[in-house]
């Protein structure tokens, strides 16, 4: 007979029920999940070491191995069972018969199930069909899976079932493992290449008297013992920008953040962002540095420069295109001019004729940003530095020495959405305040994602901020290019979901 990690429907309840039955008759024999089988070897060491080994050089020098791990698939033939079982390397297979481990043994492993967790003691070798395999000499059952793996695992169902069971995702589907694999060493590339660069690892508070260093609604929490509301934090920015006040002049941190926005395929409350700032820098220093960390980043954990994400040929190696807010969508509306792009009412008709919503109070730098991300962003394909975004919507961002109207500001876009954002950073702090107030008076008419006016980073902007740039990547949108994953579900091991029973 056959099992296989997909076994036939059947009733799922009568399934529990016969599995529990087994391990009620286990719990009056003893110990029912023992502790006591140490796991010496993986399977990808076993195969790494050992793959090119002959059945003969094997049998002259045996290897005894201990390994550990989830029966995936089991195949019974009279006297002798195959079966494979997957740890967290990947997967071997082993060999159980009636004259090794012994007949009693043998007969209690044909009762184990899809799913059971188990310790086998053995040595290695070959079988007739060339696959290196484990030849048990001793067995035991560690964990018993009292729940059938599901029979498959597509479909919008499932789909939600993937991201609400991601435990079940990750047994059955080796993609999703290979993902959150490369996600470890895609953020250990950049730690590493920050470190190596001087900059120094920090954590800020994840809970704020004042939500700020972005443009987002906060989650609000009360801490009882001080009687006191709180903010998730939406940033770090303005905590590690009072660092570098301090002397601290080169600092980075990756961390959560929580915006209280929409879900989408692009968007997830809860998201992990990276921050860094390095004072006597500008902007330029920043788009000089990123491109050397995401390509670092790709040849660590891919092994290459180029990438397909979605059906696009990406690559990471190349020179970054760098265009002004303005180029850009002149670029993709060849018919619309400076002076439209300069007159608020012609922008307004503008974006009413494309049928494109914006916010009336917005000016004509937001009417710009308005435009350009509803019907350019999704163009840029190739690695793009869209630079110089108006001062209006940059409150954080220092003016550009030449055009006050502009910052020193860019934003990265890949595949058509936003990988980064940084600038120069704004070090007046009478000018900050200044940007403040204009940010409260559009959150008292109300914005709720306008900034607050944060007293205490102004009195620590007067302290003296050397000149410096930062920027802040997305880790899971990162992530989502470099493992060419559709949605950000696809890349955060347990992103928010409705409570199942609704």
């Amino acid at each position: 007979m056959e099992d296989q990690c997909m076994p036939a429907p059947r009733d799922a309840n009568r399934l529990i029920a016969e599995r529990r039955a087994k391990l009620k008759a286990l719990r009056e024999k003893g110990a029912a999940f023992p502790n006591d089988f140490p796991q010496q070897n993986l399977a990808a060491e076993l195969l790494r070491k050992h793959g090119d080994a002959g059945r003969e050089a094997l049998d002259a020098d045996p290897v005894a191995v201990k390994v550990a791990g989830r029966i995936m698939l089991r195949r019974t033939m009279g006297k002798v069972t195959f079966a494979h079982i997957r740890d967290a390397s990947g997967q071997i297979q082993i060999f159980v018969a009636d004259n090794a481990p012994g007949k009693e043994a043998h007969e209690a492993f044909k009762h184990y199930d899809i799913g059971d967790i188990i310790g086998v003691e053995g040595e290695l070798f070959r079988t007739r069909t060339g696959e290196l395999t484990v030849r048990a000499r001793g067995l035991r059952l560690l964990a018993k899976s009292l729940r059938p793996l599901p029979e498959k695992w597509h479909g919008l169902t499932e789909q939600e079932l993937k991201y609400r069971q991601r435990y079940v995702d990750l047994i059955i589907n080796e993609g999703t493992r290979r993902v959150f694999v490369l996600r470890s060493r895609i953020i250990q590339a950049i730690r590493e290449f920050l470190l190596g660069r001087d900059f120094l690892e920090v954590e800020t508070p994840m809970m704020q008297p004042i939500p700020g260093g972005a443009a987002a609604r906060p989650f609000v929490t009360h801490h009882n013992a001080l009687d006191l509301d709180l903010y998730l934090r939406i940033a770090p920015e303005l905590y590690l920008k009072r660092l570098v006040v301090g002397g601290l002049e080169k600092v980075f941190e990756i961390n959560r953040n929580f915006r209280n926005e929409g879900i989408s395929t692009k968007h997830n409350p809860e998201f992990t962002m990276l921050e860094f700032y390095a004072a006597y820098t500008n902007y330029e220093y920043m788009m000089t540095v990123i491109p050397q960390m995401l390509l670092g980043a790709a040849q660590t954990a891919l092994g290459t420069s180029r990438i397909t994400y979605q059906g696009h040929e990406i690559e990471l190696g190349a020179p970054y295109r760098r265009l002004t807010i303005t180029q850009a969508i002149q670029q993709h509306h060849p018919e619309i001019s400076d002076a439209v792009l300069n007159d608020r009412k012609a922008l307004i008709a503008r974006l009413e004729k494309l049928g494109v919503a914006f916010r009336p109070a917005d000016g004509i730098g937001g009417l710009q940003l308005t435009l350009f991300e509803n019907t350019v962003e999704e163009s840029l394909i190739q690695p793009t530095f869209i630079m110089d975004y108006p001062t209006e919507v940059s409150p954080l961002a220092r003016r550009s020495d030449k055009n006050p109207g502009i910052t020193e500001r860019f934003e990265l876009y890949i595949a058509g959405r936003e990988i980064a954002n940084g600038f120069s950073e704004l070090n007046d702090p009478e000018d900050q305040a200044a940007r403040f107030m204009e940010q409260s008076k559009q959150k008292e008419a109300g914005d709720a994602e306008a900034m607050h006016f944060d007293a205490d980073y102004i009195r620590a902007l007067e302290y003296g901020m050397p000149p410096a740039s930062g920027a802040g990547i997305g880790i899971d949108r990162l992530v989502m290019l470099l493992t060419d994953s559709p949605s950000i579900r696809d890349v955060i091991l347990f992103p928010l979901l409705r409570p199942e029973h609704e």
